[in-house]
């Protein structure tokens, strides 16, 4: 019996020896790759194995896996069975950098010993079948794989100066996509923008059929651009990232089993989720000057499609008596940028800083709205006044040309009042804070007696205090006058100062949006806070902002750069948060704290 046992052990052992020789692990893979492809690598392993070490793909981009997959089977030949196993080990790759390169050994555990597979040669070539996407090709893509494309579509090529412009972003796609992000969003340099997208975190889809293929089409974000200078100006591509799930190309291997390849495609188990980069095309705009034949002297830039109207609230009144003028422009175009045209009112008349109003509104056709100035006007004399019609001028990019839209002209009849010529009248923002201080002459009291009522307060010590201290508070007061005018004086400390007290009074407004799950108002209101900080504290135009312009000069005022890109990370997940895939709650508030944390790192760097 114990004889019996020995044999059986040694059998066993010669078994196991023999199935560790039969061993294989080997590295699969196309020899030849292009710049910007994504291809797969498989380590196959014959036998059985434990603890698969993945080696480190540095040359390449690694945008899935490991992914694995087994497979087994059984021959049976003259009475002798024989069983084997195959193990897969499946990784996504995308090619960086023209060159030859080495793909790394694997290593796995096999009986206690650790085993790595062999290298491979692989060389990453240059695409020279990718078309640039320029002026003459607006749906070139830099994507070798046609199944999910970024396409950039702007309104027009050609422009005027400030004429707006309409960038639309379309995603094409024939697989399954989920997790849309922004990797990197363009400057938009020379550009003034307005994000319009409204799409309530949802993507609309629609079919069509591209180069004879066809595509789900979904339009990711759309927005106004326009123009601050002239010339050739470039739009770099936007990069996004997105899930895509593809079908896993299975290898051949003995002993295929039709049964589980069969259920596999039922089940789902056949494909995978993989990471994919794509990028729209750079385009270029040629935006050409206003022409300078037959240009009104009072044109200050707008350019569109207006309406110029006007209102008064009364053209009877007493002198002393406030009335309300108010001058509106109303149409399509750059109206958050134009300036309003100031009429002129007679000497007589206390004029005071206009109220400005802007109301916009957003569709795929651009930017259109109101924007108005309120004067509030006190006529201190008494007679009858004309108020001249005042001009605005525009250039319509339609009709390619200049007009001129005049308001009405208002006679004003003031009667004398009581208390004309008088300035016992103040103002203090709006027409029903006017007051009357003062109604009338305190005449002179001519009954009564004077009497001596104790002890007389001139020549007294405590006189002397008081006039001390009157001194002591001038002098004070003299100081803080100085200090006060001079930083005032200084625009760009003032901007400084007052930048974080601004960003979190618009913070504040969107975290109110949030509580009421205001999507649309709460990513204007927060991108706002973002922009209107780092234009502040950096001392930025607003036409000039740009996420160039803001990394740059961050770090030339030695913020780190981790702190940096946080803050451009920040400003991207803004920009594409709200037509983003998921919980749209959980968005907004993540999107809040991280804002907060991201403002209070940069202000401590910023001081």
């Amino acid at each position: 019996m114990k004889r019996i046992g020995f044999i059986v052990l040694i059998l066993m052992t010669a078994f196991a020896l023999n199935a560790q020789d039969d061993v294989s692990f080997k590295i699969k893979c196309k020899k030849q790759v292009v710049v910007g492809e994504q291809f797969q690598v498989s380590y196959e392993l014959s036998g059985d194995g434990k603890n698969f070490e993945a080696p480190d793909f540095h040359n390449f981009e690694l945008i899935g896996g490991p992914f694995s997959s087994s497979s087994s089977s059984v021959q049976i030949i003259n009475g002798s069975v024989t069983k084997s196993n195959t193990h897969t080990y499946s990784f996504y790759l995308r090619a960086i950098k023209e060159g030859k390169y080495t793909l790394p050994a694997a290593s796995i555990t096999i009986n206690k010993q650790k085993v790595k597979s062999d290298t491979f040669e692989i060389e990453v070539v240059k695409d020279n079948s990718v078309v640039s996407g320029g002026k003459g090709n607006p749906s070139a893509s830099y994507e070798n794989t046609k199944d999910v494309l970024l396409e950039a579509v702007p309104s027009k090529r050609i422009a005027y100066l400030g004429e707006q412009i309409t960038l639309t972003y379309k995603i094409y796609y024939t697989i399954p996509i989920s997790q849309l992000s922004i990797s990197k969003a363009p400057s938009y340099s020379g550009f003034w923008t307005k994000d319009i997208t409204d799409n309530n975190g949802t993507l609309q889809q629609s079919s069509i059929v591209k180069n004879g293929q066809e595509y789900h089409v979904a339009t990711i974000q759309e927005i106004v651009l326009i123009s601050q200078k002239t010339g050739i100006l470039t739009i770099d591509p936007l990069d996004i990232s997105c899930i895509a799930q593809i079908r896993q190309e299975r290898q051949t291997q003995r002993g295929y089993d039709p049964f589980e390849n069969f259920f596999g495609d039922i089940m789902g188990s056949s494909y995978t989720n993989v990471k994919k980069e794509i990028k729209s095309q750079p385009i270029d705009i040629e935006i050409n000057p206003l022409p300078a034949q037959d240009k009104p002297k009072d044109f200050k830039g707008a350019v569109g499609q207006f309406t110029f109207t006007s209102k008064i609230d009364k053209t009877e009144m007493k002198s002393n008596d406030a009335f309300t003028v108010t001058y509106t422009v109303s149409g399509k175009g750059n109206i958050e940028l134009l300036d309003l045209p100031k009429p002129n009112f007679p000497p007589d008349f206390e004029v005071y800083d206009p109220k400005i109003t802007t109301n916009t509104k957003n569709n795929t056709f651009g930017i259109s709205g109101t924007k108005k100035a309120e004067y509030v006007v006190i006529p201190r004399v008494s007679g009858n006044f004309t108020l001249t019609p005042t001009e605005f001028s525009y250039f319509d990019p339609a009709k390619n040309k200049y007009v001129t839209l005049k308001s009405d002209e208002y006679v004003i009849n003031v009667e004398r009042s009581a208390n004309e010529g008088s300035s016992g009248i103040i103002y203090a923002g709006g027409q029903e804070a006017i007051k009357v201080v003062g109604s009338d002459i305190r005449h002179i009291m001519t009954k009564g007696e004077l009497r001596k009522n104790g002890v007389l307060l001139f020549g007294s010590p405590l006189y002397f205090i008081i006039l001390a201290s009157l001194v002591v508070i001038f002098a004070a007061a003299l100081v803080i006058y100085k200090r006060v005018n001079k930083f005032n004086q200084n625009q760009v400390l003032v901007r400084n100062k007052k930048a974080t007290k601004t960003a979190k009074k618009r913070l504040r407004n969107a975290y109110n949006y949030l509580k009421t799950k205001d999507q649309n108002r709460f990513y204007e209101e927060f991108s706002q806070a973002l922009w209107g900080y780092i234009s502040d504290k950096l001392n930025i135009s607003r036409s000039q902002l740009s996420m160039d312009t803001v990394k740059e000069m961050m770090s030339d005022k030695n913020v780190p750069e981790d702190i940096v890109n946080q803050f451009i990370d920040l400003l991207n997940n803004c920009e594409f948060a709200r037509f983003a895939p998921g919980d749209p709650d959980k968005k907004m508030d993540d999107l809040y704290q991280k804002g907060i944390e991201v403002i209070t790192k940069a202000e401590k760097n910023l001081n």
